[in-house]
């Protein structure tokens, strides 16, 4: 823990530290509102005083929870429909959404390819969940003006070969002699394309030079172009450079995993935070954005344990950047069942969820007694229950690895609910997300009939 972290920590009233766990419970039950179901007008309803902010921000507990995906899909819906919201921005590979916006937005017949979310997890994106919201918004942006479609695009890093390979692409259509110097620099990623993370490996411990400079470079190079005025088709080009700028990411952080988990995680938050602003100037000063992610990478990090050992995250950054025009909504269980993985790149499994632990937020919600609520404590007037949430009680987190018999250090952190998030939404018992196969051949779905939206 950091000395500006420990001081926060012994900067707090003495009174907080004294909260009565028994004062909780009560406040909790009193501002709790009930959900009603996903497809009722009231459900929609409840999220209306979300409209005037920049960004949504919408959390989940795990990776692998159905009544997750399902809850944030109906927000965004009722968010698009009524309040102009127009991107959805998730914690997914950038060439990978890129595939499925152009599916929403009429520009391609289907997005469910053989390569679509095709690296573990497989589950977090390619499942039914997903899959459906996806088609929502396709019928939804049918209806819009081209220049009115709502837009699906990934925050994250991890994408380097996929990225490499839309760049090259790109650049083979507009300029071949680019394409050829844009070849020459990556070719020193190249070897290691198929396992980036043994390109960081030989970098930090083995000495190898590292492709910094030639990534770096070749992203100069493109918004050189930009700069030139030779850009003819501009939303080409913003993929396309964004890919690059995936690619100078993904470079650094294959190699600050070998530094440690503070470095590589500040590096992977501050690249989807960028993403974020980039895709709001580019769609204009009239873009909002939804943000679909984990609660770890949504909840403000300087309010937990995470930020008091020196992680920030997206939702820490957009804090300080939009302030109260950003809202950060949690969402949590308290069992059920979860798809996830014993180990990175092991085989899903639908696993139980233990009941929470009682020095957790998770066992304070179950305690209240409302099955399905929304708790929000942004009004400064709720100061007694805004009080009691400054008290640091235990939260867990799964990601696509859940460890049950080592639940406390695997999966709980230390967390003050108050600073951390705006509002909670809590499902009691959860079930897991219906994994998609990887198709056998690449085939039109008869969902996609309606392509292309301009006939």
């Amino acid at each position: 823990m950091n000395t500006a972290s420990q001081d926060l920590l012994d900067s707090l009233d003495g009174s907080l530290r004294r909260i009565d766990d028994a004062a909780i419970t009560p406040l909790l039950r009193q501002y709790a509102e009930p959900l009603p179901e996903l497809d009722a007008p009231a459900f929609g309803e409840m999220f209306d005083r979300y409209a005037d902010a920049r960004v949504v921000m919408i959390g989940e507990a795990s990776h692998g929870t159905r009544d997750f995906y399902r809850t944030r899909a109906a927000i965004t819906q009722r968010l698009i429909e009524q309040h102009g919201f127009n991107i959805v921005a998730v914690e997914a590979d950038w060439p990978d959404a890129g595939h499925v916006d152009r599916y929403v937005r009429g520009l391609a017949p289907t997005a469910w390819k053989r390569h679509i979310f095709s690296r573990f997890p497989t589950w977090m994106w390619r499942n039914a969940e997903v899959k459906e919201f996806a088609h929502w918004l396709h019928h939804y942006n049918h209806q819009q003006a081209p220049e009115r479609r709502v837009e699906f695009r990934g925050l994250d890093v991890y994408s380097l070969r996929n990225s490499i390979h839309e760049v090259l692409a790109y650049l083979d259509g507009v300029d071949p002699q680019l394409a050829h110097e844009a070849r020459r620099r990556y070719g020193c990623l190249t070897p290691w394309q198929d396992d980036p993370a043994l390109y960081g490996h030989f970098v930090e411990r083995g000495g190898l030079m590292p492709c910094e400079q030639s990534v770096i470079d070749q992203l100069n190079a493109m918004l050189a172009e930009q700069l030139a005025g030779d850009i003819k088709d501009d939303e080409a080009f913003f993929n396309a450079a964004q890919n690059a700028r995936v690619v100078q990411a993904a470079e650094q952080y294959y190699r600050a995993i070998y530094r440690g988990s503070t470095a590589s995680w500040n590096l992977r938050d501050r690249h989807m935070f960028d993403t974020l602003q980039a895709l709001l100037e580019h769609r204009g000063p009239q873009s909002k954005a939804v943000v679909w992610a984990h609660n770890s990478h949504i909840g403000n990090a300087a309010a937990t344990e995470m930020g008091w050992k020196g992680q920030f995250n997206i939702g820490q950054l957009c804090r300080s950047a939009f302030g109260r025009n950003v809202v950060l909504i949690g969402m949590s269980t308290d069992r059920g069942q979860v798809a996830a993985a014993d180990d990175w790149d092991g085989e899903m499994l639908i696993k139980d969820i233990r009941p929470s632990r009682p020095d957790s937020w998770e066992h304070q919600f179950l305690k209240a007694g409302v099955p399905a609520s929304l708790t929000d404590w942004r009004d400064p007037q709720r100061t007694a229950l805004r009080r009691v949430l400054s008290k640091p009680l235990l939260e867990r987190a799964i990601g696509v690895i859940y460890r049950p018999e080592t639940e406390r250090a695997s999966h709980y952190f230390e967390a003050m609910l108050v600073e951390q998030f705006d509002a909670m939404i809590w499902i009691e018992q959860t079930q897991p997300v219906t994994a998609l196969p990887l198709p056998r051949r690449q085939t039109l779905e008869p969902e996609d009939e309606t392509f292309p939206f301009g006939v």
